[in-house]
């Protein structure tokens, strides 16, 4: 089950940039820098929420615009991110500058605890700062 919601690597960066860097918008995960196709991250948003990973609300004073958030299933996925991340960063270049990927390896715990905080109080901010974003 686990590889048909998470076979591909967008739907596992959206998870991330949801998590991580605390993006809510289609815009946000398509202007991450990633690369995403427009109609991929459509079809990889739809999937996820149909899997229950992702929930998706309208905005609060912008109808137009929808909101993407982790559902408990998905922040449940948080060490299971971290781990895939830190064991990339050990043998792949990345974008995270080196303290950022030594304070992960060493505080493993704390930011887990801190990405479960957050999503209890909806807080978007990003855990870890913005790196390696387009913009």
């Amino acid at each position: 089950m686990a590889l048909e919601i998470f076979g591909d690597r967008w739907s596992l960066l959206i998870v991330r940039d949801v998590m991580v860097r605390g993006y809510r918008t289609f815009q946000e995960f398509l202007q991450s820098g990633e690369g995403i196709a427009s109609n991929v991250l459509a079809e990889r948003l739809k999937r996820l929420r149909a899997a229950g990973i992702l929930t998706a609300q309208r905005a609060d004073g912008d109808g137009r615009k929808i909101c993407y958030q982790l559902t408990q299933k998905g922040v449940d996925l948080a060490p299971a991110v971290l781990d895939i991340f830190l064991w990339s960063a050990m043998y792949e270049p990345t974008a995270a500058p080196p303290a950022v990927v030594e304070r992960m390896a060493h505080n493993r715990e704390q930011i887990v605890q801190e990405v479960r905080r957050r999503w209890a109080a909806k807080d978007p901010t990003p855990v870890l700062p913005r790196f390696g974003d387009a913009r």
